[in-house]
């Protein structure tokens, strides 16, 4: 389906003032050439100033027959007739036949001029360009400048070289004096007089050569590596690729080369088909590559793109004659999001078309049709451009919209198509606008904004005549005869107007065959050049709105207001993608011209920075309008609100004043509208609502939507809302859909805010503990606003006034409702700490909430951190505390009294190890103050557990002295745990030696038994030697005898008696020994 708009897209018009007749016309780089009727002249005119004038004119060395201008390379490619034979030919450097007695140098393709026609300063070359096969089309690449020849079954591809004038005159210099010594003096002044013009020359090298034996090309384009050609019913995109890689070139079966050539009495149609991507390679066209290029080392891949084939319908108003492709073109888009020195653009597009339709494609990233275009009569030519299709019919310009900036805007940004920005499908119906009658046009052709016309009216030779009633006789003889078949056998024509038509229609007598194009008549008269220049595309899209505005009015749901909104969209992001030179060339500044940036007036920057901004600012508006359709649209498109309103740069507030219903309307909020306030509410900004705004927005979801009124309360920009108001408004929710946690805890918050502790706190005892943890899970943003909702890392988060009261009255249920965040990913680690430190209760809640994440994390590397900080804060604890009974703490505010104790986490912690018993010997209870105490039993806990790690504990330990019984404790644990246990027996010999046998009881067990004999027997009978009254050695040397006598044998225990000991002493152990050896 194609909209109809009335909207004018042309400004003004001007006729060129050409002498004879055109008979060819092409444009480029700033310039319109003009090949008169059957002659042998090439005239140039500058579009961009006014009036036309003439630049230069110069002589063809043949009839022109085919015309094509390069953007890159500013040069002319022909195809020319001479003598019945034909040439192909390019003509560079012509701008320099300003003066028509300048000089012009010929030579063949790869015969660079030299000697004196280099000396001689920079002149318009005429490159002759041999070809084994006559050529019958020709396209050059906008991109490289490169050249492609289409000839009856073969294209050629020839590549645009560059030579600095200078390396050519280097070489001229050599040969001149290889040849005639004498001329040295001579090539040494032409090198003085020529030194000042560093100009490159232009060559091409044939490249590479496509046999397509079943395809007769009539038209070819070619665009970054993409060839496509076209036959009279079938279009064939390829995609050409350097590679290093020598592959074999592929073999295609051609058992049906002769197909139609065998049957060429019958009339063979092909049947319809669209092969795109991979699949185009099962098209019956076998393509073979010949390398000829000599410098180029790289192989050719070829991979198919496109293939595309019709079948001519009898009733689409055309006969077999008109029913042909015509117009292919392949077009590429730069964005503005590309470096300058990126060659291949980000997107290429290909459009073709028939009389009554036309296709457009695009190639990258995945073939797909973008639009069909359905023209409401016969079209003749076609030129598409980054805004618009440019089609012209045998009486009327007319312009269509094109889908190019919405595939562009996709590559270029990722987050279209998602919540953050929105743009136009691709797939978006295309549309038509007002058209602009001429007589008699025969081609059109565009260059940047301007676009020319060529007009001849309908004048027949009398050659023409005699056909035609030839023609007509012909086709009253088949109507008659078909009639006279119909009435034998019953049937009148005349009762059918379908058949009827059928039969006005000469298709009988004639194959399938198409006419070539019939030669311009040399006695025509009444012609005309027309240059029309389109407006701009803002000056577009205003006049677009201005249209919208008819359907707001009358129909603000109408999908026709949707859809010219949507194009007028497109219009905008098509000119705000453009790169700086694509602004510059549409804006009318010859190609050839271009300078960069740097190089323009500081004027000129100036107002293509203003008219960036002018486009940027439609754009928002455009979005907002957009964002006003979908937000009252239907339940389907209603999510696209969200993304355009974003786009738009509007505020909550501005959003809400634009969907407010009014007084008399029975019309609600729409579903998009309460879609983008949603979400607006789901994120966490900064941006609060004032109180008027925040109760309307209460009262839009207690009418629309009640069950998300406690999402809505407790979005962070809802802090402004009217406590007492929205306490009623959820009571009466509470009323009508029954009591839920969320519920009662966001009245708990109203009433809060409200001072009512009493009413608080009886909402709060409503529910128990842990059902209150699960409606915090529920609705984390109760007690925690930012973070985005879903615990963000290194978001900043920031406590509730719920929260506060918590930390002051609940401390446990704040704690486990922070617990249970972290568990279900609504809070990170660090910003639960953030938390605490605002709340000013970081040496209190905080550990709590570390012991209790200890108790609940099954996470290794969140265990492992949280255990270095918890030892952290208890050496701290330890280091700032005094250890007697009155401790006077200087570094530390008071602090509660942890909600865990030792015990407590003893038992219900899999982390904290049961205390050893030779621990209680180095440091009793009650010795110490119960804050010092505290933390020291929670430290010697975790050493004895079985998940800290000795290693990283170490260096905070070298904080606590040895010099303090439990400081020794603590130093002895991590030696104990890292397996010192001979150093560990002396020291603590040295330090507590009434804690020994406890310690060996504990540790000396299974593998580590022999230090019983090994070490702790012999220490203990040294120092006893040493000191003989001392009664707590000698209490442990009895102890330590028991087990060895247990754990030895006879032999063994009389070798560990030491000479000088006393044998009454040992005797009574040495019988225990045998004893127990012999009943074993």
């Amino acid at each position: 389906m194609v909209h109809v708009y009335n909207c004018h897209p042309f400004s003004s018009q001007q006729i060129v003032q050409v002498e004879q007749e055109p008979g060819l016309v092409c444009c480029g780089g700033g310039a319109l050439f003009v090949v008169a009727t059957g002659g042998c002249k090439v005239e140039a005119y500058s579009v961009e100033q006014e009036g036309c004038p003439l630049i230069c004119r110069f002589a063809t060395m043949g009839t022109v027959k085919s015309i094509r201008h390069s953007k890159t390379g500013d040069y002319l490619v022909t195809i020319e007739e001479k003598n019945g034979a034909t040439y192909l030919r390019a003509y560079t450097n012509w701008r320099y036949q300003a003066e028509e007695k300048a000089r012009v140098g010929v030579r063949l393709l790869g015969h660079l001029l030299r000697g004196a026609s280099v000396r001689g300063g920079v002149q318009m070359e005429i490159i002759e360009i041999p070809l084994s096969e006559r050529p019958v089309a020709v396209a050059c690449c906008s991109i490289t400048g490169d050249l492609l020849v289409g000839c009856e079954n073969t294209l050629v591809l020839f590549t645009l070289r560059r030579q600095n004038q200078q390396s050519l005159q280097t070489q001229s210099q050599q040969i001149l004096q290889s040849t005639w010594p004498n001329s040295q003096q001579s090539s040494s002044q032409g090198q003085t007089s020529s030194s000042s013009q560093n100009v490159s020359a232009l060559d091409f090298e044939r490249s590479v050569i496509l046999h397509l034996p079943r395809i007769n090309p009539k038209q070819v384009a070619l665009c970054g590596g993409y060839v496509a050609v076209q036959a009279e019913l079938e279009v064939l995109v390829l995609k050409l690729d350097a590679s290093s890689e020598t592959k074999p070139p592929e073999e295609s079966s051609d058992t049906n080369k002769d197909h139609l050539e065998d049957h060429s009495d019958f009339l063979v149609l092909q049947r319809h088909q669209e092969l795109l991507g991979d699949r185009a390679k099962d098209c019956d066209i076998p393509v073979s590559i010949e390398k000829t290029g000599l410098e180029d080392k790289g192989q050719y891949t070829l991979s198919y793109v496109l293939f595309r084939r019709f079948t001519p319908d009898f009733f689409q108003g055309c006969s077999v004659e008109e029913t042909q492709l015509h117009s292919l073109q392949l077009y590429p888009l730069f964005t503005r999001a590309q470096s300058a020195s990126v060659e291949e653009p980000a997107c290429v597009f290909c459009f073709f078309s028939l009389p009554t339709v036309g296709y457009l494609y695009s190639l990258k990233g995945g073939v797909e049709l973008l639009s069909a275009y359905q023209y409401p009569e016969k079209v003749l030519e076609a030129v598409l451009t980054d805004h618009l299709l440019h089609v012209i019919t045998k009486s009327a310009l007319q312009c269509f919209t094109v889908r190019c900036a919405a595939v562009a805007a996709r590559i270029e940004d990722p987050y279209i198509d998602t919540t953050m920005k929105a743009c136009p499908p691709c797939s978006l119906e295309v549309c038509a606008l007002r058209m602009q009658l001429f007589i008699g046009l025969r081609s059109v052709c565009v260059y940047g904004r301007h676009v020319i016309l060529l007009s001849t009216a309908d004048t027949e030779t009398p050659e023409e005549t005699e056909r035609n009633a030839q023609r007509r006789g012909l086709e009253l003889k088949e109507h008659t005869m078909l009639t006279g078949i119909f009435l034998a056998v019953g049937i009148d024509p005349a009762t059918t107007p379908a058949l009827e038509s059928l039969l006005s229609r000469p298709f009988l007598s004639r194959k399938w065959t198409i006419s070539s194009p019939r030669e311009t008549s040399t006695v025509g008269h009444g012609w005309n050049l027309y240059v029309v220049d389109t407006v701009s595309p803002l000056t577009l899209y205003q006049e677009m709105v201005e249209y919208s505005q008819r359907y707001t009015e009358t129909n603000p749901q109408a999908q026709s207001l949707r859809h010219l909104l949507s194009e007028a969209h497109l219009l905008l992001r098509a000119s705000i993608l453009q790169t700086p030179e694509q602004q510059r060339s549409i804006q009318g500044e010859p190609a050839a011209s271009l300078q960069t940036d740097a190089d323009k007036p500081a004027e000129e920057q100036t107002a293509v920075e203003t008219d960036n901004q002018e486009l940027e600012e439609a754009l928002r508006q455009n979005c907002a309008q957009l964002g006003d359709s979908f937000s009252r649209g239907s339940q389907k498109d209603c999510h696209l609100a969200l993304p355009y309103y974003r786009m738009s740069g509007l505020s909550v507030t501005e959003v809400m004043a634009r969907n407010r219903p009014l007084p008399s309307s029975p019309h609600t909020y729409g579903p998009g509208f309460l879609f983008y306030l949603k979400h607006y509410l789901l994120e966490e900004t900064e941006q609060s609502l004032s109180q008027e705004a925040a109760d309307e927005v209460i009262d839009i979801f207690s009418q629309s939507e009640p069950s998300q009124l406690v999402s809505v309360c407790a979005s962070p920009p809802m802090i402004n809302v009217s406590p007492a108001r929205t306490l009623r408004i959820l009571q009466h929710l509470e009323d009508t859909a029954g009591v839920s946690v969320p519920l009662t805890i966001t009245m708990a918050t109203m009433t809060l805010l409200l001072g009512d502790l009493p009413q608080y706190t009886q909402l709060m005892e409503r529910h128990a503990e842990m059902v209150l943890v699960y409606g915090f899970i529920e609705e984390s943003r109760l007690l925690l606003h930012g973070g985005g909702g879903g615990g963000r890392q290194h978001t900043h988060v920031r406590p509730t006034a719920l929260t506060r009261q918590l930390a002051k009255t609940q401390p446990g249920l704040l704690v486990a409702a922070m617990v249970a965040l972290h568990e279900n990913s609504k809070v990170q680690l660090e910003q639960a700490d953030h938390v605490f430190e605002e709340l000013c209760c970081e040496n209190c809640f905080q550990v709590d909430f570390w012991e209790a994440m200890l108790m609940a994390s099954s996470q290794e590397a969140v265990i492992q951190e949280l255990l270095f900080r918890v030892v952290s804060v208890y050496i701290d604890r330890l280091t700032n505390t005094n250890s007697d009974t009155h401790p006077v703490r200087t570094h530390t505010p008071p602090r509660h009294r942890p909600l865990k104790s030792a015990d407590d986490l003893i038992n219900s912690c899999s982390h904290y190890g049961a205390l050893y018993p030779w621990l209680t010997v180095l440091s009793p209870a009650h010795t110490t103050s119960s804050q010092h105490q505290e933390a020291l039993h929670k430290l010697q806990s975790l050493l004895c557990g079985p998940s800290l790690s000795v290693d990283s504990v170490v260096p905070l330990l070298e904080r606590l002295s040895e010099e303090t019984l439990w400081g020794f404790s603590l130093h002895l644990l991590c030696a104990t745990r890292r397996g010192q246990y001979d150093s560990s027996i002396e020291k603590l010999l040295d330090r507590c030696p009434q804690a020994i046998i406890a310690y060996a009881n504990h540790h000396l067990q299974d593998k580590h038994m022999a230090l019983w004999w090994q070490k702790l027997l012999p220490e203990l009978c040294n120092r006893t030697r040493e000191a003989a009254d001392n009664s707590i050695l000698l209490a442990a040397l009895r102890e330590t005898l028991v087990v060895v006598s247990m754990e030895t044998s006879p032999t063994e225990f009389l070798e560990l008696i030491p000479d000088d000991g006393t044998a009454s002493y040992f005797l009574p152990h040495l019988l225990a020994c045998s004893q127990r050896h012999l009943l074993a």
